[in-house]
């Protein structure tokens, strides 16, 4: 009998997520964990000697942390991490131990803005005008090659941490002043609707992929705004962006794998490629999808990148209208719960709602799951689903008080 595959996983999860026995349950398999303090709880029962605590994500923390699993356990067959900020340094962790999955040339293209772009635009597909940033480039340069209003973004950050909208030179200037440029690119501003793709890719085909239009942006969500989306219904526009996703998601060189992807649309309608992840979408979109469409993006992402069979193959997915909501962290930090109202029995769309408790705090650093409401809506189409999520946005409420400062 074949010896049982050994995989290490780097998790930096403290929630359900973390628990990966489950993703891969029906395949007899060893895992072994790199995981950051306080965070081996939420990974469920594992043999205490196959998780490693490091104090970073590092590749250098990681690289002799993951040597002594080896040694004590075997080869690694696959290396998965689930976290945006973390799936290049799960490729370089392949790499430097022969184990088989994704390459860093292949995820580099998902996780660089520049590598991202110079890819898609080799292939004729449309991009932002873009600029790689470097320690002697000048305003004139930027001013000249991508024109105002413009917008200077971190290469490889995710959920538009780190992005500005500038609107002249003069902006522009205090914003470079005392900033490491060569980790920002600027590109062309695009203000117009922001569309995802997300889904799965098997064999360079579509196992599944569907198609929704954000209500609010991610950049506004940073600046204190509600984000939604809501599922685009059947129609010209969606299979024009489901082809459009595809397209990209080939030129980038994905054949098989979980992916997340933004598109903007011109106001003359043409098609605009914005990023795209190797990985499953964040806020509410996995849930949304395991719960209205029959597919767990979370787990083929995993699977996908060890070269386990899928766990969805051959399985017939939902089409129902589907929509979300995440409410931003209060202005005033930290800011503690007083009270919250509900939206489930008051806006029938919603279906399910993760809502604060009094005593909660938030200071910042939630991103798009500890905020103070997560919503999920369904309905019998995209109009009525948008419809829901705005008046989530307008009518749920929540009352905060300040809880000090932080240490």
């Amino acid at each position: 009998m074949p010896d049982r595959p050994h995989y290490l996983v780097v998790n930096r999860y403290d929630d359900s997520d973390a628990e990966y026995f489950r993703y891969c349950a029906d395949q007899p398999c060893d895992l072994s964990y790199l995981t950051l303090p306080m965070r081996t709880t939420a990974l469920g029962p594992v043999e205490p000697g196959r998780v490693g605590t490091v104090p970073d994500l590092r590749l250098a923390t990681l690289v002799p942390a993951a040597r002594d699993l080896a040694e004590r356990y075997g080869r690694f067959d696959g290396v998965a991490a689930l976290s945006e900020f973390d799936v290049l340094t799960a490729a370089l962790l392949r790499e430097e131990f022969g184990a088989p999955g994704p390459g860093a040339d292949l995820v580099r293209a998902f996780k660089d803005k520049i590598v991202m772009k110079e890819r898609l635009a080799k292939r004729g597909l449309p991009v932002p005008r873009f600029m790689e940033l470097g320690a002697s480039t000048t305003i004139a340069e930027i001013t000249a090659g991508i024109g105002f209003p413009l917008v200077l973004k971190p290469r490889a950050e995710a959920g538009s941490v780190g992005v500005r909208i500038i609107r002249d030179e003069e902006e522009l200037a205090a914003e470079l002043d005392g900033l490491d440029v060569t980790a920002f690119e600027c590109e062309e501003f695009v203000s117009t609707e922001i569309y995802h793709a997300d889904g799965v890719l098997s064999g360079g085909l579509p196992h599944f992929l569907s198609v929704s239009g954000y209500v609010n942006t991610p950049l506004d969500f940073l600046r204190g705004r509600p984000l939604g989306s809501a599922t685009l219904d059947p129609g010209p526009l969606r299979d024009e962006i489901r082809e459009f996703a595809v397209a990209c998601l080939r030129a980038l060189g994905l054949e098989t794998g979980c992916f997340h992807l933004e598109v903007i649309r011109r106001p003359d309608g043409g098609l605009v490629f914005l990023e795209a992840g190797m990985r499953a979408g964040g806020a509410e979109v996995p849930y949304v999808h395991r719960e209205l469409h029959g597919i767990d993006l979370v787990t083929e992402s995993f699977r996908t990148v060890l070269g386990i069979p899928l766990e969805s193959a051959g399985a017939r997915f939902g089409d129902a209208p589907a929509g979300w909501v995440v409410m931003p962290e209060p202005g005033l930090r930290p800011g503690r719960v007083v009270r919250r109202t509900a939206m489930t029995g008051t806006v029938p769309q919603v279906y399910a709602e993760v809502l604060p408790e009094p005593g909660d705090v938030f200071d910042g650093t939630g991103g798009y799951f500890h905020v103070p409401g997560r919503f999920r809506l369904t309905g019998p189409d995209e109009r009525s689903v948008r419809a829901a999520a705005r008046r989530v946005m307008r009518e749920y409420a929540v009352e905060f008080e300040s809880a000090g400062h932080t240490p």
